[in-house]
């Protein structure tokens, strides 16, 4: 099963629960209270280009890539009036841009989707190097709270009127990782249904590690918040921020 194939023409319509908009703007006060203006910056794991959308609305220069070629197929549409981007296709753990960034970002918890500590580390490094000096770090995980006690061993169904779909989670304690079996019936003409199958895989991360790997990687201070805000974790905190500083 493929992750982002064939889905990626239906993540607009399923995820318009998700605020893009005032994503955007808690990521343009984290760069305000961290000294920056108009600022560079590099999407990681761009996806549809929702979110680099809204950063290019602001007035930000954007570079974004993504694994999914049909994701940013459907990114490239959606931007194309704007001449302050470049798209491309590469994965997180192993990518190499032609200049450094003020910013690099990474949303959607897109940093649980990469599965061992070694390839976080490198992909921490990877960050490091194509930051200019004073420049930071900004992305959000999936808590282990939430991929244990929420999402995990849990079953979600949706129906709605072109698309039903159910979404089987398994949570193993002993790696951390989270598997997501997702299975959708889609209906172009209301009555015939055609069927495919999806299967994702996160991995939760305790702060300290993932501190630990960005100071392993160079970052010289990291801060933690619990995401949209500037408040302090909780045990129970769902999505955690970080913004580490070259």
């Amino acid at each position: 099963m493929n992750s982002y194939g064939e889905f990626a023409l239906l993540y607009d319509d399923l995820m318009d629960d998700f605020d893009y908009v005032a994503w955007s703007e808690y990521i343009q006060n984290i760069l305000i209270r961290n000294g920056f203006g108009k600022t560079s910056i590099l999407e990681m794991a761009c996806g549809t280009g929702n979110l680099t959308k809204e950063l290019l609305r602001l007035g930000h220069t954007v570079d974004g890539f993504d694994l999914s070629h049909e994701m940013l197929a459907i990114a490239n549409n959606k931007l194309s009036s704007y001449k302050s981007k470049r798209l491309f296709n590469m994965d997180m753990k192993e990518f190499k841009m032609d200049r450094k960034y003020q910013a690099v970002v990474s949303a959607c918890d897109s940093i649980n989707y990469i599965l061992d500590e070694a390839s976080l580390k490198r992909t921490f490094s990877s960050v490091f190097q194509h930051l200019e000096e004073g420049g930071i770090f900004v992305f959000d995980i999936n808590s282990e709270y939430k991929l244990k006690e929420i999402l995990g061993n849990n079953i979600f169904i949706e129906d709605r009127d072109d698309v039903f779909y159910t979404w089987e989670n398994q949570f193993d304690i002993g790696t951390g990782i989270c598997d997501f079996y997702l299975t959708f019936f889609i209906s172009d003409n209301g009555t015939d249904y055609r069927r495919f199958d999806e299967h994702h895989r996160e991995k939760s991360y305790d702060v300290e590690t993932v501190k630990s790997l960005l100071s392993e990687a160079g970052f010289s201070e990291t801060c933690v918040y619990n995401a949209f805000g500037f408040e302090d974790i909780t045990n129970e905190s769902e999505r955690i921020n970080f913004v580490a500083k070259k």
